[in-house]
């Protein structure tokens, strides 16, 4: 049997609502037949504050890094993205780097926030075959 393809991904996430982070980190980690690397890093360094200037453009250029190298974003598409700066941000650097981007419908949740429906090459429900079914055709 061929060896599984490692892929490399950054899972959009804000500091303040960090529980649907882990559970798709959880989810991707418990997947059969999957194997991936996460380069986002979703713990506040409590020595940049993102309410200062400074701040932020350090805080940019960390997530900047972070998704340079990754062949696929996954943005999860909880309503309070919609008011997210940071999300936005996110989105914004993947698209500049020409990354694919999923976005992923939590469980139970019915409306989209539109700035992650019109950012995303591909929408999946909470669940871990479409997860990994987008990922392995969108990933570059």
């Amino acid at each position: 049997m061929p060896s599984l393809r490692n892929y490399d991904l950054f899972i959009s996430h804000a500091w303040k609502y960090n529980e649907e982070y882990y559970a798709l980190e959880n989810l991707l980690s418990s997947a059969d037949m999957f194997k991936y690397r996460n380069y986002s890093v979703p713990i506040h360094d409590p020595v940049i504050d993102p309410n200062t200037k400074v701040g932020q453009e350090k805080l940019a250029d960390l997530i900047e890094a972070q998704i340079r190298p990754v062949q696929c974003v996954l943005v999860i598409a909880g309503m309070y993205a919609a008011h997210r700066f940071w999300i936005d941000k996110e989105v914004a650097i993947a698209q500049s780097y020409n990354k694919p981007i999923i976005g992923v419908i939590p469980k139970g949740q019915l409306r989209v926030p539109e700035s992650v429906k019109f950012a995303a090459h591909e929408m999946v429900r909470w669940n871990t075959d479409s997860i990994i079914s987008a990922i392995r055709s969108r990933a570059l």
